[in-house]
């Protein structure tokens, strides 16, 4: 190896050699590499240390030995350059191998996994899977964006904010340098709200009156009465159900803190028919709708067909949709405020409930006749 290396003085900085760029010049001149080289035990170390383009001189290097010297005599690992490469790129690893590791710790018990996991693979995965944090820029963050033409500005910020996470996780862990700049999110649009017109609820209910598996039908139903999120019926235990008082408890819901709805007699049904499905098959899991082998569910893609069959929107999210439809029913009503709503949907505040505020007829008609009373010409004079 030394055969390629040249002493930088005969006399001064012992083990200091360099070597000349053939591609790369310094101020007119091919830039020079510098490198040191010392015994252990009876073994002939070599490191680089730098180019005289980034700063580094004989005498730089002549330190940087006797420190190397130092460290490795106090009981500091001897590395090559090689073994140093190896350490540097486990703590700078590629946004593909991020994502891996991400996935593989958080697993089924991250919500959302799936869609997550389809997001990384579809999005961000054929433009960054070889790239590193530390070679981030905004435009790359602009790119990702274009690159999903014309998704929605939600679909967008869940894309960006899933890359957020991965880059988050890695650095938390050592896997790599936290990202320099912070990624600017596009507003989000989530005033959406889905609900089923009375053809499009008949429809639906009669697909799942035939359907052949019921299990994903319970599923459904209990979105429809009660209002659960789909990661809050995956996750349902039988110690969550307290028949005698009537609740629904829910563990770790979205808002963080668990707590109880209350269970009606539609959702009392579906539940005992549930257990009683279970305890006919031997079921041998603490989950009510369990996936395979008895761990928590992460998907159904039976409530897919089963959309397509009853011949509802390509755009209506089945759960999230129903959940909709289930506020909007009852804002619909006249019988129920936002403050209860927000209530029977869990929200931590009114002001994801506020959305809903449209559909209270009562409310609105009157504030719209107060109004037209009070701008009539002449009220006022």
């Amino acid at each position: 190896m030394a055969s390629k290396y040249t002493r930088v003085h005969a006399n001064k900085f012992e083990g200091v050699y360099c070597y000349e760029s053939k591609t790369k010049l310094f101020d007119g001149k091919p830039d020079r590499c510098f490198v040191i080289t010392f015994k252990i035990a009876g073994r002939k170390i070599w490191e680089k240390v730098g180019w005289k383009s980034k700063g580094i001189t004989p005498k730089v290097a002549d330190e940087f030995r006797s420190r190397r010297i130092q460290e490795i005599f106090l009981g500091a690992p001897v590395l090559t350059a090689k073994d140093r490469r190896v350490e540097a790129e486990k703590r700078n690893r590629s946004i593909g191998d991020l994502a891996s590791l991400y996935f593989e710790a958080k697993g089924a018990s991250l919500k959302g996994y799936r869609t997550d996991l389809n997001r990384y693979e579809k999005h961000i995965l054929p433009l960054f899977e070889k790239r590193r944090v530390p070679d981030l820029t905004h435009p790359d963050m602009e790119e990702l964006k274009n690159s999903m033409g014309d998704c929605a500005d939600a679909t967008k910020w869940n894309a960006l904010e899933l890359l957020r996470r991965i880059i988050n996780y890695g650095s938390k862990c050592g896997y790599c340098p936290p990202l320099a700049f912070t990624i600017e999110m596009p507003r989000r649009d989530n005033e959406r709200v889905e609900y089923l017109t009375p053809e499009q609820t008949s429809a639906l209910f009669g697909v799942m009156a035939d359907w052949p598996n019921q299990e994903a039908c319970r599923m459904l139903k209990l979105a429809y009465f009660t209002a659960m999120r789909k990661g809050e019926i995956f996750g349902l235990q039988n110690a969550d159900l307290d028949f005698q008082f009537g609740f629904i408890r829910l563990n770790n819901p979205k808002g963080g803190k668990s707590v109880s709805i209350p269970m009606n007699n539609a959702a009392r049904e579906i539940l005992l028919q549930q257990q009683a499905f279970k305890d006919e098959r031997g079921v041998d899991s603490p989950y009510l709708f369990p996936g395979k082998g008895g761990v928590r569910r992460v998907e159904c893609n039976a409530v897919d067909r089963i959309k397509v069959a009853a011949k509802l929107p390509a755009s209506f999210r089945i759960f999230h949709g129903l959940r909709h439809h289930f506020a909007v029913t009852l804002a619909n009503s006249g019988k129920f405020t936002l403050d209860v709503l927000a209530e029977m949907l869990t929200h931590k505040s009114t002001a994801m409930t506020k959305r809903y505020g449209q559909f209270l007829p009562d409310t609105l008609r009157k504030a719209g006749n107060c109004a037209m009373e009070l701008l009539q010409p002449g009220c006022n004079g």
